[in-house]
């Protein structure tokens, strides 16, 4: 289904009509530059993404319940304490998941990938979503209403192992940032576990000399580890002086990896 959810969200995407579509095939043009996928049985990223890999019938069951939106850089999908209207399958772009504090404080999660379902917890339990979802570059997201996912779950058996594994993949994550933040004692240690974490990530680790894309500000990642935008430039900087990490634009090349791994490991 190629329409709206949009009346569900708190920054309206872009509905995908039939026009909007590409004869013949799969990509749907959208005014957000990308190429939407409309179908889940053509989606190239299908077999890798835990949720998205459902059986043909349980497949073809949750493609008549979904609507499929573009969304811009800097839509809000939902708001930490609203209540529960769906969940959202994220399919292309990133999505920063975060919370806030009664005195304005942000502290940032995580980043969503593609194939990860946001709001799936409070969906499930009724309960207000726990976080609020922000589109960091422009987004495809498949939205399912509450009570028609539900359902689906009710009539798919396999719906609900690949719902109870993103639930436990999701506890674990959470755990893992605890524990870093947490346990760490510093932010120049958070900060290097982070950029490990990353390089990790985009199959960068093996590598030499790792690079990076950083997509987030300072203020962003800040966020991430909870300190000052301030802080974060001031450790940035530290790092190119130590020749650790060398800037080229928004790229980050990781020269010195024994050092930064050093760094992580203080505590």
């Amino acid at each position: 289904m190629i329409s709206g959810g949009a009346e569900h969200e708190r920054c309206a995407g872009h509905r995908l009509s039939p026009r909007d579509r590409v004869t013949g095939g799969c990509a749907v043009l959208s005014p957000y530059g990308l190429d939407i996928i409309e179908s889940c049985f053509t989606c190239k990223l299908r077999a890798d993404r835990l949720f998205c890999d459902l059986p043909t019938g349980a497949l073809q069951a949750f493609e008549s319940i979904k609507y499929a939106t573009a969304y811009p850089k800097g839509a809000v999908l939902f708001v930490e304490g609203q209540a529960p209207r769906g969940i959202y399958v994220l399919c292309k772009g990133r999505v920063k998941l975060s919370i806030c504090s009664t005195d304005g404080k942000t502290l940032i999660l995580k980043v969503a990938e593609p194939g990860e379902v946001l709001g799936l917890s409070a969906t499930v339990s009724g309960k207000a979503y726990e976080l609020t979802a922000e589109t960091l570059d422009p987004c495809q997201v498949n939205f399912v209403k509450r009570e028609d996912f539900l359902r689906f779950l009710r009539d798919h058996a396999d719906a609900c192992f690949r719902v109870a594994e993103q639930l436990s993949d999701k506890y674990n994550s959470a755990c893992h940032e605890i524990r870093s933040l947490g346990l760490s004692h510093s932010a120049a240690e958070k900060l290097a576990k982070l950029l490990i974490e990353w390089s990790t990530k985009n199959g960068e680790a093996n590598k030499v000399e790792p690079r990076l894309k950083l997509a987030l500000t300072h203020e962003e990642i800040a966020q991430m580890i909870g300190t000052s935008r301030e802080t974060v430039t001031r450790l940035f900087a530290d790092l190119k002086k130590r020749q650790i990490v060398m800037a080229k634009g928004s790229t980050l090349l990781i020269r010195n990896k024994a050092a930064l791994k050093s760094i992580a490991s203080a505590s």
